[in-house]
């Protein structure tokens, strides 16, 4: 087992929104935190800031398989072995199958999916040599339970967490664990283009009365990803509140 010190960890997605969240609680948990995104945010620039021993930051698209070796050497080259991953990057576009363009479907197999796998490859061949490793896929709700208009982004978050399963299976021996955790509803800003309307629906249907917060999830991750979860893999834990009951 790694020591606190030697944590090293990679969030795809970790310049706003739940990605941020969970830089910022592993990096005050202190790990060695190593991220990516397509664009800088002010808040990111803020947390790297305040952490800069701990948080590595790089311009990458998660797509492209080339930006995403070079990623990969230099956390390696700065940081070490890589012992945790969580799979957090995605896009989603609102669509009725009907409507929807083939651009945004591609995109979001590409980053949501096969981003995602291209992503646990290369950190498993780190992990299989450590003997140790954390993997954690941000999946969803409307994976499990289907809703109007996002048939492709479900698709893609279903896939995740049959992806989790099987890993979960196929590494166990090396040591390594994998689980997903599926959000519900969040104050994010995928879900600030919603009407007033729409939102008080969704929160009529929540058995906890609210929409979630990114902190409710990033605090799941951080049990995940410690020694007390160590009989947890292959699981999709769910946390949206009793939206899914």
């Amino acid at each position: 087992m790694t020591e606190k010190k030697e944590r090293v960890a990679i969030v795809s997605g970790g310049s706003r929104g739940l990605g941020l969240s969970i830089c910022t609680a592993l990096v005050e948990d202190g790990y060695r935190v190593a991220t990516f995104s397509r664009k800088r945010t002010p808040e990111l620039e803020a947390l790297m800031s305040a952490h800069p021993e701990h948080l590595y930051w790089e311009a990458v698209d998660i797509s492209d398989r080339r930006q995403l070796s070079g990623f990969m050497k230099n956390v390696k080259q700065r940081y070490g072995r890589v012992g945790y991953l969580v799979n957090s990057a995605g896009v989603a576009h609102e669509s009725l199958i009907a409507m929807a363009r083939p651009s945004e479907v591609e995109q979001m197999l590409q980053v949501n999916l096969a981003g995602a796998i291209a992503l646990a490859q290369a950190c498993v061949k780190q992990m299989i040599v450590g003997g140790f490793g954390v993997i954690i896929n941000v999946s969803s709700v409307v994976g499990i339970r289907g809703f109007r208009g996002v048939a492709a982004y479900s698709t893609t978050k279903a896939a995740l967490d049959g992806l989790t399963r099987s890993l979960a299976k196929e590494l166990g021996s090396e040591g390594i664990r994998a689980n997903s955790i599926a959000p519900g509803f969040m104050e994010t800003d995928m879900t600030s283009v919603l009407s007033d309307k729409k939102k008080a629906r969704i929160i009529r249907q929540t058995p906890a009365g609210r929409l979630g917060s990114v902190d409710d999830v990033s605090a799941v991750v951080r049990f995940l990803l410690s020694d007390e979860s160590s009989f947890i893999t292959g699981q999709t834990i769910v946390v949206d509140g009793g939206l899914t009951v």
